[in-house]
Formats: C-alpha cells, sequence, structure tokens
C-alpha cells in the first residue's frame, strides 16, 4: 500500500500520469544485469533485452538463482538496476578516462565498478562507503570485478573534503535518500516513508554534499544521484548545489525514446515510462577559481625482497603496470601510475583495499591470495589450471572439501567454463579449498 502523502505529492508533481506511476509501482519489478568484460558470452535461461543507455546492460525476462551461476559469483556481471547505468551517459560526455574519481556512497558497488569499467587502465577510483558493515560488502564486489583501478574507503564525507582538497576531477554522489523509486522492490522504504523523512533526507543530502565539494577540483564534475522522485531531494537540491555551492548544471544528452523525463533541472527515470526503478541525476560543473592543487607527500616504503617480488609479477600479464606494496605478511598490487597519491592516501584516509591482493607470505614462501585469481591482470598460465563442472565449482563455493580432483603438488587456479573461480593448494595428502569463507555460498 503506498503511503496517503505519497500519493498526494506525486499527484501534484505530475499531475494526470501519477496514476500510472502508481500502478507501475504495484507492478513487477524488471531485472537487469550489466556484463563485465571478463567473459565474452553469457548463457541465461532467458530472453535478453539490451539496456538502451548503456552497451553492457542487458534485462532479463525473468530473473534466475543468481546463487547458483558460478559465474556470478567470478564477477562475470553485476546484478543491477537499470536506471542507474545512466550515469555512464554523463561519464562519456564530462569526464575523462584518465581522471580519478571519488564514488562516495559507493556500497554495494554498482556504480562503482561501473566506474571502474569505464576508466579502465588510464584513470583511478576511490570507492568510499561510512557504513562500517557495507563497505565489506562494496570491497568483496569490486574484488570480484576485477579492475586493480580502485581504492575502497571507509570515510564520512567531511574527511574528503579536509584531507583530499581538490584532488577529484569528478564525485559521484548517489546520496542517501527516502527511497521512493525502491517501493516495488522494498517494502521496509514504503513503510518508512513520510514527508518529515523527505525533509530530513534532503538537509542531510546537502550536509553531504558541502562536507565533500571541497575535494572536487575547480571545473570538476559532480553527478549528483538519488532513487527517489520528489522535488525536494532532487532538482531543489541540485538547483542548491549551482546555487550556494558554486557550479553550472550541465546537459546530458539522451535519445528521446528512452523515456527519460526532464526535470529542471536534471533527468528523471519514472518507472511508468522507462524500464526501470525510480532514478534521478543531475550533473554540475564546479566554477573555476584559483586554487592550491592537491599536494602529493608520499610517504617512505620498506622496499619488498626481491625474490618474493620477482615470483609475485611473474603472476601479472602486464607486470610493470603494477607497483606492490607489503602489509604485515600481505602483498597487495596496485597501479604504478597513481603509486605516489595512492600511498598518500593510504595514509590520510582509512582504507581497506588498494587494487588487489596479490600474496600472503607463509614461511619461506608466497602464496596467490583469491583476489589475485579474481583479478584481470592475472596470468592465467602461471598457475595449473583445473576446470571444474557445475557441481563442482557450487561445492567449491561453499567451501568444502574438493574430492577426485587430479592436481600438481602446489597451489592451482580453479576455473569454471574458462573464467577463474579461486585457488586450491595440493599439499600432498589433501587438496585445500582456499575460497574466503566469508564469501562462500551458504544456502542453496
Amino acid at each position: 500500500m503506498l503511503p496517503l502523502e505519497f500519493l498526494d505529492s506525486m499527484r501534484q508533481q505530475l499531475g494526470f500520469e501519477a496514476e500510472q506511476l502508481f500502478r507501475a509501482l504495484e507492478g513487477e519489478q524488471p531485472v537487469s544485469i550489466r556484463l563485465n568484460d571478463k567473459k565474452d558470452i553469457l548463457d541465461f535461461p532467458c530472453d535478453i533485452d539490451e539496456v538502451p543507455w548503456h552497451e553492457d546492460g542487458y534485462y532479463l525476462s525473468q530473473r534466475p538463482q543468481f546463487t547458483l551461476d558460478p559465474l556470478f559469483h567470478a564477477g562475470c556481471y553485476y546484478v543491477q538496476e537499470a536506471s542507474s547505468m545512466f550515469i555512464q551517459q554523463a561519464l562519456e560526455q564530462y569526464v575523462a578516462k584518465d581522471s580519478v574519481v571519488l564514488d562516495l556512497c559507493a556500497a554495494p558497488g554498482g556504480k562503482a565498478t561501473l566506474i571502474s569499467q569505464y576508466l579502465g587502465n588510464e584513470g583511478l577510483l576511490i570507492a568510499n562507503e561510512v557504513v562500517r558493515q557495507r563497505v565489506f560488502i562494496l570491497s568483496e564486489n569490486i574484488q570480484k570485478w576485477g579492475n586493480g583501478n580502485t581504492v575502497v574507503t571507509h570515510n564520512d564525507a567531511a574527511r574528503f573534503g579536509d584531507k583530499t582538497p581538490h584532488l577529484f576531477d569528478c564525485i559521484l554522489v548517489d546520496a542517501p535518500c527516502s527511497g521512493e523509486g525502491m517501493f516495488r522492490k522494498d517494502e521496509q522504504a514504503c513503510s518508512e516513508w513520510s514527508t518529515k523523512n523527505v525533509r530530513m533526507c534532503a538537509e542531510r543530502q546537502r550536509s553531504i554534499l558541502m562536507d565533500v565539494w571541497d575535494a572536487l577540483k575547480p571545473g570538476g564534475i559532480m553527478i549528483y544521484s538519488t532513487c527517489t522522485f520528489n522535488s525536494e531531494e532532487d532538482e531543489e537540491n541540485a538547483q542548491w548545489i549551482a546555487d550556494c555551492l558554486g557550479g553550472e548544471i550541465l546537459p546530458v544528452e539522451y535519445d528521446p525514446s528512452w523515456g527519460i523525463t526532464e526535470g529542471y533541472p536534471g533527468y528523471h527515470f519514472y518507472p511508468h515510462k522507462t524500464k526501470g526503478e525510480g532514478f534521478y541525476m543531475a550533473v554540475i560543473r564546479k566554477n573555476e577559481e584559483p586554487f592550491a592543487p592537491f599536494k602529493i607527500r608520499e610517504p617512505k616504503r620498506k622496499p619488498l625482497p626481491v625474490e618474493y617480488e620477482n615470483v609475485m609479477r611473474q603472476w601479472l600479464t602486464e607486470p610493470d603496470l603494477w607497483a606492490i606494496r607489503q602489509s604485515d605478511r600481505f602483498m597487495t598490487a596496485y597501479p604504478m601510475k597513481y603509486k605516489a597519491l595512492i600511498d598518500c592516501l593510504w595514509d590520510e584516509l582509512t582504507c581497506i583495499s588498494t587494487g588487489f591482493g596479490i600474496a600472503e607470505i607463509r614461511g619461506k614462501g608466497a602464496s596467490p591470495q583469491h583476489a589475485l585469481s579474481m583479478s584481470k591482470a592475472l596470468k592465467k598460465d602461471a598457475f595449473p589450471n583445473v576446470g571444474l563442472t557445475l557441481e563442482q565449482a557450487l561445492s567449491y563455493l561453499r567451501t568444502e572439501a574438493l574430492q577426485g580432483l587430479n592436481v600438481p603438488i602446489g597451489a592451482v587456479l580453479l576455473t569454471y567454463d574458462g573464467v577463474p573461480l579461486g585457488f586450491a593448494k595440493n599439499v600432498g595428502n589433501r587438496l585445500n579449498n582456499l575460497y574466503p569463507n566469508e564469501w562462500r555460498i551458504r544456502k542453496l
């Protein structure tokens, strides 16, 4: 049951179209995925239609049991709401691929993996989440996606404004909101909705925007988005950014056939007009002004033992692209292009992960970390490859004991349909399952 005050407010906002919106919110929600480039072709037991505003986005005619698909766990695709993929258009039109980008409210990781895919090896993404429990979900999804161009952090907005002034070419603020656009998939958002909560959300959004604004370079791009419909959290806040913080609202080109509704300013996705959930986005360029560039203060690090580094670089397809850092017994690979900046951020911010874990020092040797198996930088033939059946793959993903596999001594790379799932280690008398216990499939 939609809240009565919500019905009244939408009737004022949309007029006769409101009834169409209400019917859509009571209908079936579409299922959409965005493909990774880990695999060229994915097969689903249902029809697939393209999401028009993202070349890798597809609609599914029914919702499969993603938990039973090893390729889902391998990061071959992300189950993402289609409307939110529209940020790709803002990136393509206004953000260079060699940019340093902050996704401020990044969990669970749909938009962050999209941005990391867009930037490729040219740019750097800082994917941040302020809620402690959610930041580890974000880190897991970033690792599974496999791009090493991402630093996952756990900080509030004010820390970026204070510690990283004028650093970012682009900041995405997908702000916490009243969730009107998620009513048909989130009953809690519907039951907790009130006009008072809308006002509280709008005020909190402005506080977040004000706190992080100093971290954006003059001339940089702010992408502001919500999953709600009301103008108080959407148009009014976008206009407030321009008027009070100092920016220019920019147009985003789109095909009229996509069914997008222009706000004043910004762009609305209404479920009765576009195939997706509710979404709003506005793009603002920060006014140019004299500023002091962010100063990188590179800390001194102890060099790695040469024998370890030489071994690990043999595991990478393009070893020169990656710097390697040691923290306790763990080794991490991260972009050499941004080494100084990432080392600086590691000291200035609360960082959960940088790039991807490559190895753990055990005894006198280096054992590969699971994140390496997920990484697109992995040189697959650096390890013996063992292909698994569906039954074997699901058993592995449940972290069960591995039976009946004839593999050489040492670390082996387990694959499904040619895609890496993770490592196992033959220690002679048994084959150890090295899949992360915290990621395991708990229920089938």
